[in-house]
């Protein structure tokens, strides 16, 4: 077994991961890893039992075992996520459309490298033996072997096309999260949100844009693009949890993460449906988006739409039930079927390499995409 006896030692494996995953060191050379903390907004904590205390900011400071146990579980999750988006985007390196679409995307790699650093410089600094050995196994673990803690870090983003969607849709789920732990009761997991989540804005920018740019272009056919959106968006619903969670209502009563809308409601609904209140607003928030991408679609082209939230999840009360993208319940054998035709296939793929080759499938970025985008 692999161990560490200080942050240090874990650079070494961190930098080693780097060369396993194929990530062109060059590319980021003179840019400093390293673990940036910015002063909560709140000394006390906010929401939960504890309310009012101050934060924690040691965790032997954190009242029980089972409390320390779940805090590390959390900052392991989003510590592995970071981590895994590197690997799923990894591929994209060499073929990039544009040297503007290449810098974006070494940008947002070293940002969600920095992101798995930070949550393994607390896991590190701060839980001992426990935390050095979870920071050694995110480094171990690997997307496209499937053994990522989620599942939806272990799907494969195989093109630029792909890539703007997992970046407007994966990476917005990640700024519902963040901003969920902003507000942490653990002094240290708060304080490393403020910097994380300005980093994450320039993520769902280019995500935004990039959309913007390909169908400004009119290239790929609208359909091509809804079947990524049915892939991506029920991966990203799966990303919020079960609907009644009994790990989330912890999280909540411990002061570990509170909810998107903290600042604006007072007490929850129900504290195990706090999963389900996230997605709904995550929801409304990407149909806003789809919204101002159908003014770039043609009028003769379909317009893209939001699938819907029973369709094809892995995660939460509809689990494995065969509803269609338009959240009909389907027959098993029909259901089948469905997916073939609404989630992207190797005609797709095929379609889609020959537009590529082709060129002219997405246009420069332009200060009016900027605008597009937020």
């Amino acid at each position: 077994m692999t161990k560490i006896a200080s942050f240090d030692d874990w650079i070494d494996l961190f930098q080693r991961w780097q060369r396993e995953i194929g990530f062109d060191r060059r590319l980021i050379e003179g840019y400093p890893f390293e673990a940036i903390y910015k002063s909560p907004e709140n000394d006390e904590i906010e929401f939960g039992e504890f309310a009012g205390r101050k934060k924690w900011g040691l965790a032997l400071e954190i009242p029980t075992p089972e409390m320390r146990e779940s805090l590390i579980r959390l900052i392991v999750t989003q510590g592995d996520t970071e981590f895994a988006s590197s690997e799923q985007q990894r591929r994209l390196l060499h073929s990039a459309p544009t040297p503007y679409d290449l810098n974006c995307l070494v940008r947002i790699m070293r940002e969600e490298m920095r992101h798995g650093l930070q949550m393994c410089h607390i896991l590190v600094s701060h839980f001992g033996y426990t935390g050095k050995q979870e920071a050694i196994k995110t480094l171990e673990r690997r997307s496209y072997r499937g053994d990522r803690l989620l599942g939806a870090f272990n799907e494969q983003v195989n093109h630029w096309l792909e890539f703007f969607v997992y970046t407007a849709f994966i990476d917005r789920d990640g700024k519902y999260q963040l901003t969920m732990l902003k507000r942490s009761a653990f002094a240290p997991l708060a304080a490393s949100m403020g910097p994380m989540l300005k980093e994450e804005s320039f993520h769902l920018f280019t995500g935004q844009s990039g959309l913007a740019r390909v169908l400004r272009a009119g290239r790929v056919p609208t359909a091509i693009v809804q079947k990524y959106l049915n892939k991506w968006i029920p991966a990203a619903y799966d990303l919020f949890g079960k609907d009644s969670s009994t790990s989330a209502s912890n999280w909540y009563r411990w002061g570990f993460k509170g909810r998107f809308d903290e600042t604006q409601m007072r007490t929850p609904r129900n504290p195990k449906r706090l999963n389900e209140e996230s997605r709904s607003l995550y929801m409304a928030e990407i149909r806003r988006l789809i919204d101002n991408l159908n003014q770039l679609v043609s009028a003769d082209a379909a317009k893209l739409y939001v699938p819907d939230v029973k369709f094809n999840r892995k995660v939460g009360d509809s689990a494995g039930k065969p509803y269609s993208v338009k959240g009909r319940l389907l027959g098993v054998g029909r259901y089948d079927a469905h997916l073939d035709e609404v989630l992207p296939g190797p005609d797709d793929l095929e379609t889609l390499e020959a537009i590529f080759q082709d060129g002219n499938w997405i246009t420069t970025q332009t200060e009016r995409d900027s605008m597009t985008a937020h």
